[in-house]
């Protein structure tokens, strides 16, 4: 659901030193966010004063017709810089919302080129020569100075007070150049993953804090649970017993593009974004699918489909061609495979799915809500064409229980509830 409306007010602070960094923003942040977004960045930017510490305040209409877009592209622009560190985001509710958007600078080159999550992110959409390319423009010229004398004076050569000069130094709430590190949910316990190496094959007093955000870092990017975890950490032990970060790092990449056919991780939404989520607060049995759909990541959603718990590369190809190449949300796209399971005996055929989501992606489908009406037009339109070519003693082509419409105004029993909430687990 939208937070914003056009009338609501905001103000702009400034939290850094701004300069002109358009270099790092369009080169490195840009391939992963989009135009829009930096666009949003550099509009909000304009709005600070001539000292650049606060802006005064204005309307969200104000924003929206000064950039010619939707509230919904204005909202999606501002998550993402939020979500990769440029922006925090505060409101106060009222009758009119008010709010305060916090500019933060980008990271430099060396930080996030250095950064595993946004390094992986660029290669994966820049492609190896371009992203190589980009890469060398940050680099920093090397001059042979063999044959050159350093005589470079010190401070003190030119600098000297005396001791009555000394006086106690206030301290100021000066402008610093502040950058917002990336906040992520690891789906591992690192704790729980470190517990069960044994002491004689890991020295745990040498795994540092900086060490446990790497591996939750890790698991983030490759999608990594416990158990996977732990057989990469344990082939990644030196011996002196310690984790080898470099050897941690290529093994998860070496078993991942084993596992996905030689591509890489990119970064996707991991679930269906709040903005597009239900704000119903009814309880029924077709809002609880809803809400099943929404707060699923496509990946647990198809992995729950199979009784091993693995689902094949083939499957999970189509679901990276769902999210990445046709952009749909994760719902969205849980609901076209729920579908496509039921009425195709259980098999994702690949032009059969990327048939009917080209048709979705054209009807710009993006809430759960919808994307099940459509399903359901679709299977009444698909058993129509096919009454003509069936006998009265075949059956009608299967369908997801959701598709009774009778089941939106029943409210739920604890059974039904329990019975949907472990749906997942069968």
């Amino acid at each position: 659901m939208n937070d914003v409306m056009p009338a609501d007010t905001f103000v702009v602070v400034n939290k850094t030193v701004l300069q002109d960094e358009r270099k790092v923003l369009i080169s490195l942040y840009e391939p992963l966010i989009g135009a829009l977004a930096i666009n949003l960045y550099n509009t909000l930017w304009t709005y600070l004063d001539h000292l650049e510490l606060i802006s005064t305040e204005y309307t969200h209409n104000t924003l929206l017709n000064s950039m010619m877009i939707t509230v919904n592209e204005m909202v999606d622009a501002r998550r993402k810089l939020e979500a990769i560190g440029l922006l925090k985001t505060y409101v106060k509710k009222g009758d009119v919302n008010s709010f305060v958007y916090e500019l933060y600078s980008p990271m430099s080159a060396k930080e996030f080129i250095n950064n595993p999550i946004l390094n992986t992110a660029l290669y994966n959409a820049l492609g190896q020569i371009e992203y190589e390319r980009r890469i060398e423009f940050f680099k920093t010229p090397t001059i042979n100075l063999k044959n050159y004398e350093d005589i470079t004076v010190k401070f003190s050569d030119i600098f000297s007070w005396s001791s009555s000069s000394l006086r106690a130094i206030d301290i100021y709430n000066l402008k610093n150049k502040a950058t917002r590190p990336l906040e992520i949910i690891s789906k591992i316990d690192v704790h729980t993953v470190l517990s069960l190496i044994p002491d004689e094959i890991l020295n745990h007093r040498s795994v540092t804090k900086d060490m446990k955000n790497y591996l939750m870092t890790i698991s983030f990017i490759y999608d990594y649970d416990n158990e996977c975890m732990i057989e990469l950490i344990r082939n990644s032990i030196t011996d002196k017993h310690t984790i080898d970060k470099k050897l941690l790092r290529d093994n998860a990449n070496k078993y991942y593009q084993f596992e996905n056919m030689g591509k890489l991780p990119s970064l996707i939404y991991k679930k269906q974004p709040e903005y597009l989520r239900s704000s119903s607060e009814v309880v029924s049995n077709r809002l609880k699918m809803i809400n099943l759909f929404e707060t699923t990541s496509p990946y647990d959603f198809i992995k729950s489909k199979y009784k091993t718990g693995t689902p094949t590369s083939s499957d999970l190809n189509i679901i990276a061609y769902l999210l990445l190449d046709l952009d749909l949300k994760p719902g969205v796209v849980n609901v076209l495979v729920d579908y496509v399971l039921k009425i195709n005996n259980n098999k994702l055929n690949k032009s059969f799915v990327e048939t009917i989501a080209a048709q979705w992606k054209k009807s710009n489908i993006e809430m759960v809500e919808d994307a099940m009406n459509i399903a359901e037009k679709e299977y009444k339109k698909r058993n129509e064409q096919t009454t003509s070519y069936k006998t009265s003693s075949k059956k009608e082509i299967a369908k997801p229980d959701w598709f009774n419409k009778d089941i939106e105004e029943e409210e739920a029993t604890e059974d039904e509830i329990k019975q949907l909430e472990e749906m997942l687990k069968g």
